[in-house]
């Protein structure tokens, strides 16, 4: 064996244990070019059956035909040398021809005639293998449906239906998602959702399945009045749709669905992300015209909605030049609907001229009548971005030093530096002080001292131009220390001054002196010295008819009073400091500082309030990052608040308006998902925090804020009933958390992943995750509370498999508890070892221990807890044939009259029978009573 054919072999062992992607690719490219350059065709023919495979899988449709008629070719002039299987596990050439004929009918750029060759073809080889036809109808019933020969499709599926199957049948799931899609284009909803539910419940699936299946039955779902069902399709589909181009079909029924359930900001979102699969696969004509109809009906939607001239990201791309023509700039929505209906239009003459009747177009009429109906659906997910804020540059020195304090105010140093240098350019008086200051001050705070250095002649010059000759003074004998520098020596030259002020100081000169010491003991972490200086400063500024610097001094007075957690000296000083008429970035930060000061104190509403207020303020500045921090921070506050709807309104907006400054968003994005969790979205919860791992992964994030991510997606798919793959995220978010150094999220990741196996009775895989996670737990004895809710999980594990362990686990978390004085838990775990000691058939040791648990829930304030633990002790009573003892029991249960009314009832029910047993039959219809009661 040579050199090359070693190699070829090797490559085609890798191939076939590599998934179909650019790497894969790679390997088969290389593959066929060492069998063309050794003169091999058998190795050439094996070569590129895999390119035919891998090509259809990405979408390369030229590689696909081409590399499948050269085999076909080659196979027809010598079937020994050139097999119909090469034995790899793919698809074997009859297998590859069911991609052919629909290929050539997704363009019309290939004859009728072309198609009905294949198909004839395929019909020829199917029957010289001696397999059945059931392939070749299935793809005779397709080419008809789909080119609109709507009563030949039903003839071939009537007998598609009464066919054998072989190996070379379409898999149930392809043959129930397109019966579905034909009974839906042929008015028979009924009969689509059946073929689509039983296949979900069969589970049957494939590369494309179910989620095709299910984007089709979104509108028969909607139409049937089954709302919640049809928005569960759609959140399932499109997860499983979102990350393949070859899916550029199931995607447009998604943005069809949005537009008419009232989602078109939805919508529009996913259309940003997935306009560009239009240029993912030139051939495929057919997919280019179902996207196009379902941007046109997205986008008419949209302008109803009032958002016509929302720009569509992503749509001026060089690709998509073909689709919607040339455009100057970007596309608004309005625009964009009208190219996408006109380039529908264009593939729809030439469908309908290839197969010689008017289906396309009437596919296009459909779809505009569609929109005529609409549907109250809605979803949490996503908002129209606000149109661009009308404001327009500053024409003089006055606006810019406007603009330079407000973005001061906001926090942006080089946007606030970069419009006072234009403002200097035209101020005089105060104004000019004032910008080479702000422009000092924040070189300061970046740590460039040395250009703050060179600044500061500048800004002395003109103090002493202004007339303001102690000041200037005072900054060439202290520098940088009135800036906010904080070396030692900028203290003692500040303590200095302050000892040292001449009687013909000015006052706001020594207010300054006063401030700049009270920023820099706040520095070194003395507030209160701090607070008195601050208070002292704004008297001064005020005597020295300084505005801005009373301002200053009572929104850093109010921060040094937060500090010293005296809240209502704080909130009383943002009330003097709204008195004074602030500007509008003045009062956006100290709307920011109420914020977060009523946060703090527990006045969560209120907070969110003054959030939103500073959201506002800032929008209409259009100072987009102080949006999103202000936009956050209520978001935050209505969480803590208890109104998680607001919350996801928050987030939302947040989201997107992040969006628009192109920065990373994922610690947004992940308090959205928990938002929208904590709201009940669980399905949209899924979907976003999906989207934050993908960013994370692909960002490079540390291992354990990704474990984070994945502990709480796991918790959304457990919340959404996706059990299997709430085990799945909960497990990688453990490995995760472990490769992170992170026990305590490997802790909590594996209990929550070993409470749900045992759930479901994995037993064994139950133990296993839980013994992990209170390994991890331990490593963090200081965290009592996570340790103990570990161990108790793992205990009632253990006692579930029949482990004595349980005890001594029990026994543990205990001795915890009791050390931390958690009298609940106490009470708690007593509970759990009854059960324990029960199940290991120690009923008799169980029954007052079970007893016990009920007098400590009742010591510990939960008189419910105890009557549960009470029914539990009197079961076990009932159970051991004691059941005259158990009465007495039954009825303590029931005298607790906090108890929950359903557990009065099963009580009361059980009582009723124990006393029929006994025949003390009036008694028991009086327990009864008392259940028909409760």
């Amino acid at each position: 064996m040579s050199k090359t054919t070693r190699r070829i072999k090797e490559l085609f062992e890798e191939i076939d244990q590599t998934p179909f992607g650019p790497a894969e690719r790679a390997l088969v490219d290389e593959a066929i070019a060492l069998a063309v350059e050794a003169g091999d065709e058998k190795l050439e023919y094996r070569a590129r059956m895999r390119l035919t495979g891998s090509a259809n899988q990405s979408g390369d449709t030229d590689a696909m035909l081409a590399s499948f008629a050269w085999c076909l070719a080659k196979h027809d002039s010598d079937p020994e040398r050139f097999p119909l299987d090469i034995g790899n596990g793919g698809a074997d050439l009859l297998w590859q021809y069911k991609w052919m004929a629909g290929t050539l009918g997704a363009s019309p750029i290939f004859s009728r005639e072309q198609i009905d060759a294949v198909l004839h073809d395929m019909h020829e080889h199917y029957s010289r293998a001696g397999v059945s036809q059931s392939g070749v109808i299935m793809s005779r019933f397709e080419d008809a449906w789909v080119n609109g020969r709507i009563d030949e499709a039903e003839k071939w599926r009537v007998e598609l239906a009464g066919m054998p199957r072989d190996e070379y049948s379409h898999c149930d799931a392809c043959v129930r998602s397109q019966s579905s899609g034909f009974f839906i284009e042929t008015n028979r909803d009924a009969e689509a959702i059946t073929l689509v539910e039983e296949m979900i419940e069969g589970d049957f699936s494939c590369g494309d399945e179910p989620e095709h299946a299910l984007s089709r039955a979104m509108l028969p779902y909607l139409r049937a009045g089954r709302d919640a069902d049809a928005k569960q399709a759609h959140v399932r589909s499109y997860r499983l749709a979102r990350d393949n181009p070859d899916k550029l079909d199931i995607v447009a029924n998604h943005l069809v669905f949005c537009a008419v359930t009232g989602n078109e900001a939805r919508g529009l979102a996913l259309l940003e992300r997935h306009i560009g699969w239009l240029a993912h696969d030139g051939l495929n004509a057919a997919g280019h015209f179902s996207a196009l109809v379902a941007i046109g009906v997205l986008l008419d939607a949209v302008e109803r909605a009032g958002h016509g001239d929302a720009v569509v990201r992503g749509a001026d791309a060089p690709g998509l030049v073909a689709f919607f023509g040339e455009h100057d700039g970007t596309w608004t929505a309005a625009d964009l609907g009208v190219a996408a209906w006109a380039a529908a239009a264009r593939l729809a003459d030439a469908f309908d001229a290839r197969n010689g009747n008017d289906y396309f177009a009437g596919r296009i009429s459909a779809a505009k009548a569609l929109a005529e109906t609409t549907y109250d659906v809605p979803i949490n997910t996503d908002t129209f971005l606000p149109a661009p804020v009308s404001r327009p540059e500053p024409t003089d020195a006055a606006g810019w030093t406007d603009r330079a304090r407000d973005l001061a105010m906001a926090g942006l140093g080089v946007p606030a530096i970069e419009a006072a240098r234009r403002a200097l350019e035209g101020a005089t008086g105060r104004d000019r002080d004032e910008m080479h200051s702000l422009t000092i001050g924040y070189l300061v705070n970046s740590g460039d001292l040395e250009a703050a250095e060179a600044a500061l002649p500048a800004r002395i010059a003109s103090l002493r131009d202004n007339g303001r000759e102690h000041q200037a003074a005072l900054e060439e004998r202290v520098g940088l220390a009135v800036f906010g520098r904080t070396e030692p020596s900028d203290r003692a030259a500040l303590e200095h001054e302050l000892a040292n002020i001449a009687p013909e100081t000015p006052p706001d000169v020594v207010a300054d002196i006063r401030l700049s010491l009270a920023m820099l003991l706040v520095s070194t972490g003395e507030p209160d010295g701090a607070k008195r200086l601050a208070g002292a400063a704004a008297d001064g500024f005020f005597a020295g008819e300084s505005p801005r610097g009373v301002r200053a001094s009572l929104h850093f007075l109010a921060r040094c009073e937060v500090a010293d957690d005296d809240i209502e000296a704080a909130l009383a000083t943002l009330d003097q400091l709204d008195a004074l008429e602030p500007g509008d970035g003045e009062r956006g930060l100290s709307l920011l500082t109420r914020a977060r000061i009523l946060g703090g104190s527990g006045d969560f509403a209120s907070g969110a309030r003054a959030a939103d207020s500073a959201t506002r303020i800032f929008t209409e500045l259009d100072i987009r990052p102080a949006v999103v921090d202000a936009t956050a921070l209520a978001a935050a506050l209505w969480t803590d608040a208890g109104e998680p709807d607001e919350a996801v309104n928050r987030f939302r907006f947040a989201v997107r308006q992040s969006e628009l400054l192109d920065q990373p968003a994922t610690g947004l994005g992940f308090a959205f998902g928990r938002s929208l969790l904590g709201a009940g979205h669980a399905a949209e919860s899924i979907e976003v925090l999906q989207d934050v791992y993908e960013q994370e992964t692909e960002a490079g994030i540390e291992a354990a804020s990704r474990g984070e991510t994945l502990l709480w997606l796991g918790q959304a798919l457990h919340a959404d009933e996706q059990y299997g793959n709430a085990v799945g995220a909960w497990g990688a978010a453990v490995e995760l958390f472990t490769e992170g150094g992170d026990s305590r999220g490997a802790a909590r990741a594996g209990a929550m992943q070993g409470r749900l196996l045992g759930r479901f009775g994995e037993t064994d895989d139950a133990l296993e995750s839980l013994s992990a996670a209170a390994t991890a737990a331990r490593e963090t004895p200081e965290d009592a509370g996570l340790l103990t809710d570990v161990l108790h999980g793992y205990g009632i594990a253990q006692a579930s498999a029949g482990q004595e362990a349980a005890l001594e686990t029990f026994d543990e978390i205990e001795r915890i508890a009791a050390e931390h004085e958690a009298h609940w838990l106490i009470a708690d775990v007593t509970d759990s070892r009854a059960r324990a000691l029960s199940s290991l058939g120690r009923v008799d040791e169980a029954i007052p221990v079970a007893l016990t648990a009920a007098d400590r829930y009742a010591q510990a304030g939960d008189p419910a807890s105890a009557a549960g633990a009470e029914l539990t002790a009197a079961r076990m009573l009932a159970q051991s044939d004691r059941v005259a003892d158990a009465v007495p029991i039954y009825r303590a249960a029931l005298e607790r009259e906090e108890a929950i009314p359903e557990l009065r009832g099963v009580a009361a029910l059980e009582l009723g029978d124990a006393l029929e047993s006994l025949g003390r039959l009036d008694e028991a219809a009086e327990a009864r009573a008392i259940a028909e009661q409760a």
